[in-house]
């Protein structure tokens, strides 16, 4: 069941996001007189079809991982003399660009609307307050200390945990001065320090940045189990759903990220838990099943923490009106992007593993995950794909819109257009680099696995 609701969902997501860029180029197509022969949505053979008055078909097709608006084009088939002024290639080059640039304009537009809409809803997010710091790490050689909100890093305020996370992953593989003011609850007064970064968490996997600078942030959530999985140790260790951890080898347990530390850190060895089941103190031992996970042997026992209400002094809220959710949301879009060509470059620079890259398999646990959270959580990831494929198809490799427009923009500056021989080199090289970003985002795929 799952498993057909991750399909789903990534299905969903990707009809969704294709359409509004193929619609994209479409829209503007129709608006500059170019005939349009077909607007298909996924490749291959046509499961389902019709035409308009105009002439254009509209289908489905069977492998639904992409489409394409299909126009009248000189260079591609005989055209009649009579619907030559109707031919892709006979439009001014301004007018081309304006054709080329809809889809990824039309996948920003969508991000907007969808940030707008969930922005209009409030939001809130946790306030980054330190819990713990680990000696001799980043934090503690900034001098930070537990009970401190991190106020901002390097400069840019970081008013909550997604704020801090992107400020973070911002200075990923850099090396450098990382500038951090704190400041304890309540007091005017903020601490400034600066530490120097060496290729901080370049080779990293998956990286989380707030422990890679060395801190837990305060999430006080109650060590109490919720759903048990049939036949995982939990159930043969006779934890049952309502119970509260109290001890674990006599080492008391506050909350329940300190539980599943101690389950992770310790695969297939006896845990002498001590806990509390109706009033009564009852004590049995566990022994964690060992799983591998991103390369690494942890310990996993099939329990869920019970539902919890977090105190509202750690949550900050935002409260939006039409036109400051727009405003916001143009705002997040932007940041988003900014962030993607950030990660690019990095990438390219060396800066992040390419085993960060995620592929079609990846994506889709995401749109299942976020399904499964709910709608919010599920338009959420439709508007960051979105803004994901708008840029993606921006960059200026051939055979991507961005290269069309590349070749487009330097017809403007030269007068005339780049050569077929040059366009047609160019298209090779932007192919295998497209196929073989694509092999290794699928080979890290299977690797999570």
């Amino acid at each position: 069941m799952e498993f057909i609701q991750t399909v789903l969902s990534f299905l969903v997501a990707l009809l969704i996001l294709v359409s509004i860029h193929e619609f994209g180029h479409f829209y503007v197509a129709r608006r500059c007189g170019v005939k349009v022969l077909r607007f298909s949505i996924g490749f291959g053979r046509v499961l389902w079809s019709r035409r308009d008055n105009q002439g254009t078909e509209y289908a489905l097709a069977a492998l639904p991982l992409g489409g394409y608006v299909k126009m009248l084009d000189e260079r591609e088939a005989t055209v009649l003399p009579e619907e030559r002024q109707f031919a892709f290639n006979n439009k001014n080059v301004w007018q081309r660009i304006a054709i080329v640039a809809a889809g990824p304009i039309a996948n920003f537009i969508l991000a907007i609307l969808l940030f707008w809409v969930l922005l209009l809803q409030g939001q809130k997010d946790l306030i980054p307050v330190i819990d713990q710091v680990t000696p001799g790490s980043i934090a503690a050689q900034a001098g930070l200390e537990a009970g401190q909100e991190i106020i901002a890093v390097d400069g840019t305020p970081t008013p909550t945990w997604q704020a801090l996370n992107r400020a973070l992953l911002n200075r990923l593989g850099e090396s450098g001065a990382l500038s951090i003011v704190a400041a304890y609850p309540d007091s005017h007064f903020q601490y400034e320090s600066e530490v120097q970064l060496v290729d901080w968490m370049r080779d990293s996997i998956d990286p989380n940045p707030v422990a890679g600078l060395g801190i837990t942030l305060h999430l006080p959530i109650p060590p109490v189990v919720g759903e048990v999985a049939l036949g995982g140790a939990a159930e043969k260790a006779g934890l049952k759903t309502g119970d509260i951890i109290l001890q674990v080898n006599g080492i008391v347990v506050d909350n329940w990220p300190d539980w599943v530390e101690f389950i992770q850190e310790s695969p297939e060895t006896p845990l002498n838990v001590s806990l509390e089941r109706d009033g009564r103190i009852v004590d049995l031992q566990v022994i964690p099943d060992a799983v591998e996970e991103d390369g690494h042997r942890i310990g996993r026992i099939g329990a869920g923490v019970q539902a919890y209400t977090l105190p509202e002094n750690l949550i900050r809220t935002y409260e939006y009106n039409l036109v400051s959710a727009f405003v916001a949301g143009v705002n997040k879009t932007w940041e988003t992007s900014g962030f993607v060509l950030l990660s690019i470059k990095k990438l390219i620079l060396g800066e992040i593993s390419t085993k960060n890259l995620s592929g079609p398999i990846s994506i889709a646990k995401v749109a299942g995950s976020s399904a499964e959270s709910g709608l919010k959580s599920f338009i959420g990831f439709v508007a960051l794909l979105s803004v994901f494929l708008a840029v993606f198809n921006l960059l200026p490799i051939p055979v991507l819109d961005g290269g069309h427009l590349f070749y487009y923009f330097i017809e403007v500056i030269k007068g005339k257009p780049v050569s077929d021989r040059v366009q047609m080199l160019g298209y090779q090289v932007g192919l295998f680099l497209v196929i073989s970003l694509s092999v290794l985002a699928l080979y890290n795929d299977i690797l999570r696995l």
